[in-house]
C-alpha cells in the first residue's frame, strides 16, 4: 500500500532523551514538560541560568496555561498537542493519525480511510509516541532543561556561529530515556537570557556533536515563547507553523483528514 511506503526511510531527526522517562513517571501528557527541580548532580551555576531560561519563555505557570500546541516539522509533518488530555493529531502526506499518548491508543487514516488494523497502520500507531517525543523536543527543549534525569553543568562563557556572548550549558542524562548516551550543548545569550543555539552529540563522549542549530526566530504564542529557526551555519531551516491555542475548532483532533493550520 502507498502509505505503507510513505514511512520507508521515515527516521526521528534526534531523540529528545529525558522525554520518555518524563512520560513513564506522570499519568497524563500535559505534565511531561512542566518545569521541574534539578537533578542533584546538576552545577547550581548551571540550574541558575536554566532558571533564567524558563523565566524568561514564559515559566512553569506560562507553560500550564497553554493547552494545545500545534506547529509542524521542517514542513513534512503537521501535529498538534493537547497537553491537557494527552491527544495528539498527527499528519503526514496522506497520513493521518488521531492518537492518545497515556492510552497508546488511536487510528491511522490514509485518503480518509481507516488503515489502523492493517500492519502498517500498526506500525504508525507504533511510532507515534516516539514521533511525539522527538519532535515536540525539538520545539519546547527549553521547558526541559530540568527535567528529572537531566544533568547540568556549566561550560563556561562561549560565543554562538554570530557572535553573541553566551554561557555554554551541558545536558546530560542519568538512565532516562531511549538514547540516554546523548548529550546537548545550549548556549544561553548573556543579554536575553534565552537559548540562542544547541549542539547535538549522539554520545555522551564525542568530540564533535553531530549538529549544532540556531535556537531563534522567537516570537509569544499565548502565555509563552516559542522559537522557530533552526538554521545550521549558511543553512537556513525553520518550522514554518508554530502555534499555541486554549482551544481549538470542533472536531480538529479526531479529523480523518489534514486539518486547517491553527493561526
Amino acid at each position: 500500500m502507498r502509505f505503507a511506503s510513505q514511512l520507508l526511510g521515515f527516521s526521528l531527526a534526534v531523540m529528545g532523551s529525558g522525554w520518555l522517562a518524563s512520560c513513564s513517571e506522570n499519568k497524563t501528557a500535559e505534565t511531561t514538560a512542566a518545569v521541574r527541580g534539578p537533578e542533584p548532580a546538576s552545577d547550581p551555576k548551571a540550574v541558575a541560568i536554566a532558571d533564567r531560561v524558563m523565566k524568561e519563555m514564559g515559566g512553569k505557570d506560562g507553560w500550564d496555561k497553554t493547552r494545545y500546541l500545534a506547529w509542524d516539522f521542517f514542513g513534512n509533518q503537521y501535529q498538534i498537542w493537547d497537553k491537557k488530555t494527552g491527544d495528539f493529531h498527527w499528519e503526514k502526506d496522506t497520513l493521518v493519525a488521531n492518537y492518545n499518548l497515556n492510552s497508546k491508543q488511536g487510528h491511522v487514516y490514509s485518503r480518509g480511510k481507516d488503515v489502523s488494523a492493517t500492519p502498517a497502520g500498526k506500525e504508525v500507531l507504533d511510532k507515534l509516541t516516539p514521533i511525539w517525543i522527538n519532535n515536540s523536543y525539538w520545539l519546547v527543549m527549553p521547558f526541559k532543561l530540568e527535567d528529572p534525569g537531566v544533568t547540568l553543568k556549566y561550560l563556561g562563557e562561549g560565543k554562538t556561529m554570530d557572535g553573541a556572548a553566551t554561557d555554554r550549558l551541558q545536558m546530560t542524562f542519568n538512565k532516562v530515556g531511549v538514547t540516554p548516551d546523548n548529550r546537548y550543548e545550549v548556549l544561553v545569550n548573556r543579554n536575553t537570557g534565552l537559548i540562542d543555539e544547541w549542539a547535538y552529540f549522539p554520545k555522551a563522549s564525542d568530540a564533535e556533536p553531530a549538529f549544532r542549530r540556531r535556537w531563534n526566530e522567537y516570537n509569544r504564542h499565548g502565555e509563552i515563547l516559542l522559537a522557530s529557526g533552526r538554521s545550521e551555519a549558511d543553512k537556513p531551516s525553520r518550522f514554518e507553523y508554530v502555534t499555541a491555542a486554549q482551544t481549538v475548532p470542533e472536531g480538529v483532533m479526531t479529523s480523518a483528514t489534514p486539518v486547517a493550520k491553527l493561526k
